[in-house]
């Protein structure tokens, strides 16, 4: 049975819905759902969110309450960046830090769907915990996109990898329902929507970050060392190519389960291998690799290996999607 707010996406339509409409129709299926209760939102600051929380202020205005949750697996300085980014908006906002809490249940965990599952079941306990200490928290919010739940499968199709917001939800939540207002939407028509609603630029073409975090981008166990090291790499990946001026939809580092052999000045090194990916995508469903140029790429490299402990090797993957996925796990 098709979710309510999937209805104006037919199976297998990649037609561009009509966003004004779309807005219309789904500002009515949220009161109508929603009634007299009153929402939770996560607001990573991440695009689907963002758009989420807009259009849910705009539908519901009073009745929202938006948590940002710093679970330790976000990229340098992020937590400070959202915010800034939200200080001035409306939105009931709670700062939670969960970091050790995320970490220690990822403790020994290598899979990356337990991952995922994780992650998504963290969240929701925190979101559950908080909502416990609000009057009136009947439903819960996510910035869940039409990509997610492809990707997640059902009972009828294969589950590529489980979205934290779909597949990674635990079967029991304490709340009435879910509200998903962008579960229909391809990436591209949420930015577009988003501009629709007047969010900034800066929020609105924000490259995706998945709800997992840095998790999925540190392979095997996680470790606060593992991701300060990640940490450290993808921003000045990231930093590199923003200043280059070539365009990508999602670039970012990956700390691969491998570590190889090297020179450190005059001494062997055993250190971890870093792998960059760019890739250049209208809706995620499909993704191109970005050719850096060779200098761009060379002057990426020399700098993360002399500036970021334990990395000596980096690589470029090339590996488009498909076969592959955006992330690596």
């Amino acid at each position: 049975m098709k979710n309510r707010y999937e209805a104006l996406r037919q199976d297998g339509d990649i037609e561009i819905i009509d966003i004004v409409a779309y807005e219309k129709h789904v500002i009515d299926v949220i009161k109508d759902h929603v009634g007299d209760g009153h929402v939770l939102l996560a607001l990573s600051g991440g695009v689907d969110s963002a758009v989420c929380a807009a259009l849910l202020a705009k539908a519901i205005p009073g009745k929202l309450h938006c948590i940002f949750v710093d679970h330790g697996l976000m990229r340098k300085n992020e937590g400070n960046e959202v915010k800034q980014a939200f200080k001035d908006y409306d939105l009931n906002l709670i700062l939670i830090d969960a970091s050790e809490r995320f970490l220690k249940r990822l403790t020994g965990v290598i899979d990356p769907e337990d991952k995922r599952k994780i992650v998504g079941e963290e969240f929701i306990r925190v979101f559950e915990e908080e909502a416990g200490k609000l009057q009136g928290i009947d439903f819960l919010a996510q910035g869940t996109i039409y990509p997610d739940v492809l990707e997640s499968g059902d009972d009828q199709t294969e589950t590529i990898k489980s979205h934290h917001n779909v597949g990674g939800l635990p079967d029991n939540i304490n709340f009435k329902g879910l509200v998903e207002p962008l579960r229909c939407l391809y990436k591209g028509e949420v930015r577009k929507l988003g501009r629709h609603l007047n969010l900034p630029a800066a929020i609105v073409e924000r490259q995706p970050f998945p709800g997992p975090g840095l998790s999925i981008r540190c392979i095997g166990e996680v470790t606060k060392e593992k991701l300060d090291i990640l940490r450290e790499a993808d921003a000045i990946f990231r930093e590199e190519i923003d200043a280059s001026g070539v365009s990508a939809d999602q670039y970012f580092a990956v700390l691969t389960g491998a570590q190889s052999v090297g020179v450190t000045g005059a001494s062997r090194s055993y250190s971890y291998v870093i792998a960059l990916r760019a890739i250049s995508s209208a809706d995620f469903m499909t993704g191109n690799i970005v050719p850096l140029p060779y200098e761009l790429l060379k002057r990426i490299v020399d700098k993360i290996v002399s500036s970021v402990p334990s990395v000596n090797r980096v690589v470029y993957d090339i590996t488009g999607k498909p076969p592959a996925t955006v992330e690596w796990e």
